[in-house]
Formats: C-alpha cells, sequence, structure tokens
C-alpha cells in the first residue's frame, strides 16, 4: 500500500513537499493510480515517521495540485487526470521546471519581504542607470563565479533578459549588410533580431564536436565575419555540450581573425560536467551572456553580460540597449540580487536541477530507443521517423493537445533536419509531464492518416 514512499532526503525542501514529490513521481510511475485510496492521514504519518501536521499539509497541498480529492468520511483519494487532457500541454518553450522540494511562494515572499525592508519603494518604481547598480553588478559577478572564476563586477553589465543584450551586441558590433557566423541550428532569438536588424547569418558547418574551425577561418576571409555566435553548453535545440578542446581552438581562430564572439550560455548551470565557458577560456575574445531565464525564472527578466574591453566597450553596449530598452526593471533586479546574496537562487537552482534529472528519467521512460535524450538540461532533441515530416507532426501535436517546437523554428538553410524539440519544463506536475509524453510517444508511433480524396 505504500510502495510508493521513499525515504526523505536532506536539503532537498520541507518533509510535506518531498512527500507532494512522493505522490507525484508514484503517479508518473504507475504505481498510484486514478482511483486509488491513500492510507488515513494518522497511518500514513505513522509509516514515514512525521507529525500529522505534516501529512495533513502535504495532503492539502497535494489537492492544490489536484493530485488527490477528499470524498468526506470514505478518504482522500487520486483525482482522475482526465480534466487536463482537454488543456494544451506546451512542450515547446523552454523554461526551468518547478523546483523540486522548495516553496516557492515562499521563497518569492521572503524575497521581496527583504527588498521592502531593505529599500526606498520609491527608488524601485523610477529610472535608473542603464547597466545596473554597483551592488546589482556585484551580485552578478557572485552569480558567473562558478562559470567564470573571480569577476570584476565592472566588467558586467545587468541586461533585462538575454534577447536584449543579443540585439545590443548586434547593434554595437556589426553594421547593417554585416555577416553574423553560428552554426546551421541556432536559437530563434538570435535569427530574428539579425533580420530585423539586417545583418547576415553566415551558417558554419559542424561536426562531431561542434562548429568547424576551418570553416569558421573560411567564412572570416571569404565573408568578411567578425561577429561569431555561439551556445556551447547543452546547445539550443540540440543538446550538444563543446568539448573544452574545440572551444578554445574557436577561440584561437577568433583572435586570429580579429572576430568577437557571442557566448550565449543559459544551460551551463544545469550541465553537469561541461567544460569551462569560452569566456573563461579567452576572456579578451569573449562577451559572456547567462540569462536567469533558463535555470531560475524567466519572470526575473534578468541577465548579466560580461564585456571584454574598458568603458568604451560597456558604453556603446549600452549606447545599444537605449534603443530600444532604457534598463532592467528596477524591481526584477533587486529581487535577482536579493535571491543571489541571500541564497535563494541557489535554493532555487538546486531544486530546479533536481526537478530537471526527475524529468529526464520520465522522458526515457516513454521516449527511450530515440538516441536523443540528453543526459541534463530542460529540453530533448528528438529525430522523428520518416513517415513524420517536421511540420506536420506538429500539427498532429497540436490535435492531441500537445505542443512542441518542429525544426525549421532552429534552422537556418534550405533543409532543416526531421526532428521536434520537446521542452519539459512547461507541464506544472511530473503526472502532467508523462501523460503528455506518453501521448506523444503513441502518436510518434502512430502513421499519419492518408490525405483525403479529393471530392468531385
Amino acid at each position: 500500500m505504500l510502495a510508493w514512499t521513499r525515504g526523505f532526503s536532506a536539503g532537498a525542501g520541507p518533509r510535506y513537499l518531498q512527500i507532494v514529490g512522493f505522490v507525484e513521481q508514484a503517479l508518473a510511475d504507475g504505481l498510484l493510480l486514478p482511483g486509488d485510496r491513500l492510507p488515513p492521514q494518522r497511518e500514513l504519518a505513522a509509516r514515514l515517521g512525521v507529525d500529522l501536521t505534516t501529512v495533513t499539509r502535504a495532503l492539502n497541498e497535494a489537492r492544490r495540485r489536484r493530485l488527490v480529492e477528499s470524498r468526506g468520511t470514505l478518504g482522500t483519494f487520486i483525482a482522475a487526470q482526465t480534466a487536463e487532457l482537454a488543456q494544451v500541454v506546451d512542450l515547446s518553450m523552454n523554461v526551468p521546471p518547478p523546483p523540486e522540494g522548495v516553496d516557492f511562494d515562499d521563497v518569492m515572499r521572503r524575497g521581496l519581504s527583504q527588498i521592502t525592508l531593505r529599500t526606498d519603494a520609491s527608488l524601485l518604481m523610477t529610472y535608473q542607470l542603464g547597466g545596473g547598480s554597483a551592488s546589482e553588478r556585484a551580485a552578478g559577478a557572485q552569480w558567473l563565479a562558478p562559470m567564470l572564476g573571480a569577476v570584476e563586477p565592472s566588467r558586467v553589465l545587468v541586461y533585462p533578459g538575454a534577447q536584449s543584450a543579443l540585439a545590443a551586441l548586434i547593434l554595437a558590433h556589426s553594421e547593417p549588410g554585416d555577416a553574423v557566423a553560428a552554426e546551421p541550428l541556432i536559437y530563434p532569438g538570435m535569427r530574428l533580431a539579425a533580420a530585423t536588424l539586417g545583418r547576415r547569418i553566415v551558417t558554419i558547418g559542424v561536426d562531431a564536436d561542434g562548429m568547424r574551425p576551418d570553416l569558421l577561418e573560411a567564412a572570416c576571409r571569404d565573408d568578411g565575419v567578425r561577429l561569431v555566435y555561439l551556445n556551447p553548453t547543452s546547445q539550443n535545440p540540440t543538446t550538444h555540450t563543446m568539448p573544452a578542446a574545440r572551444r578554445l581552438e574557436l577561440a584561437r581562430i577568433a583572435s586570429v581573425c580579429d572576430a568577437l564572439i557571442i557566448e550565449d550560455d543559459p544551460y551551463w548551470l544545469l550541465t553537469p560536467e561541461a567544460p569551462p565557458p569560452i569566456a573563461a577560456l579567452a576572456p579578451e575574445r569573449v562577451v559572456y551572456v547567462s540569462t536567469l531565464s533558463k535555470c531560475l525564472s524567466p519572470g526575473l527578466r534578468t541577465a548579466y553580460v560580461v564585456m571584454p574591453g574598458g568603458q568604451d566597450t560597456q558604453e556603446a553596449m549600452l549606447s545599444a540597449l537605449r534603443a530600444f530598452s532604457l534598463m532592467a526593471a528596477p524591481l526584477s533586479m533587486a529581487l535577482a540580487m536579493q535571491w543571489i546574496q541571500d541564497g535563494s537562487a541557489a535554493e532555487l537552482l538546486a531544486g530546479i536541477r533536481a526537478e530537471a534529472a526527475a524529468r529526464q528519467v520520465i522522458a526515457r521512460q516513454w521516449l527511450s530507443g530515440s538516441g536523443t535524450l540528453s543526459p541534463a538540461g530542460i529540453h530533448l532533441w528528438h529525430a522523428l521517423p520518416s513517415y513524420w515530416s517536421a511540420a506536420r507532426f506538429s500539427r498532429a501535436a497540436l490535435d492531441e493537445h500537445l505542443r512542441v517546437t518542429p525544426s525549421d523554428a532552429f534552422h537556418e538553410g534550405p533543409t532543416p533536419p526531421n526532428m521536434i524539440r520537446i521542452s519539459l519544463g512547461g507541464a506544472t506536475q511530473r503526472t502532467q509531464l508523462s501523460m503528455a509524453l506518453k501521448r506523444l510517444a503513441d502518436l510518434l508511433a502512430r502513421k499519419p492518416p492518408d490525405q483525403a480524396a479529393a471530392v468531385v
């Protein structure tokens, strides 16, 4: 009856939330099914070795998440999940999953409470200097230390998200018509920024290690490339992580060609055993962009940018930013700074890493054998069987109330690979994700219906 319970883990958050996690995991694994009756609360508390209040709080949270339902004197039962099937589950947007073992509402309340206690509210509602205050830059340097080591805060700029930083970099370091080098599969926001600002994307061929240095050198010589875009860790969408030797070689080519590398690195903290960023290997040749949107929360709208060069380089970047976004929202910057300083950011990150790992396990359960699964991170790059095209499959998935991203959203060129990106963070609960991936696996196994014959 209690085979679905597990031992409590130190550092995994409050025990009542761990109990909710036991229920979610059991539903994902099929150990609990809709209609199953849970033991009485006192029995459950005794079996788990916790007090009754902890179990009561856990069941209240499980009810809030629609995992269980009360039936009066009959007890507590696993809730039917049919209502979820009518809702579109978004597997197309890369967002961090809800952190395992962390009461996000409580972390939010504590952070905002500390901000209002320590800061004049009027300062949070007025214009501020672009690039962040000295304290905000210092918090950024603290956040970047695991990736880059000790960073002088004066080199850090605070931006309202990575997208604005990428656009500002293009404006500040190229002219209309200039070429920007990138791999054939590229973050759609970079494609959009380059096209909107009148720059050309020049695709550089790849091998098993990523962008080929010899082809980059040729593009610098033949196409005048002076700006190179790379997403070398858990690359979006392929999940590929570039080895250290290739990073060093690309930095060497950039130096020989007097090119600047934009290192877009949103997933490094979610990728165990990732090599050091290129910016740690060649800081004089790289602009490093690290957003909080993929590893903490998109709502923070905060990214930290580390620039090579001196004050003139920073001023050019800030001038470019002012063309479309004067500054990051002060309240968001203040909350990010507070969470970094008081340890809440590290707590959230640990919870998101744990939840991402659990969701990768669920993905392997339903999508095993594809050869496209990643050992970490928050998205998958999945090959389609020959009878599905990416565009047709994404439309068919939407008919099944599932949203995925076809490869043409990322591909620069005429023939995109027959693949889709599946994001694991958009489902609010593991049970919802498990059901969504099961439906996706069922759809993958079915051949599309033949085109209807014309009626004449």
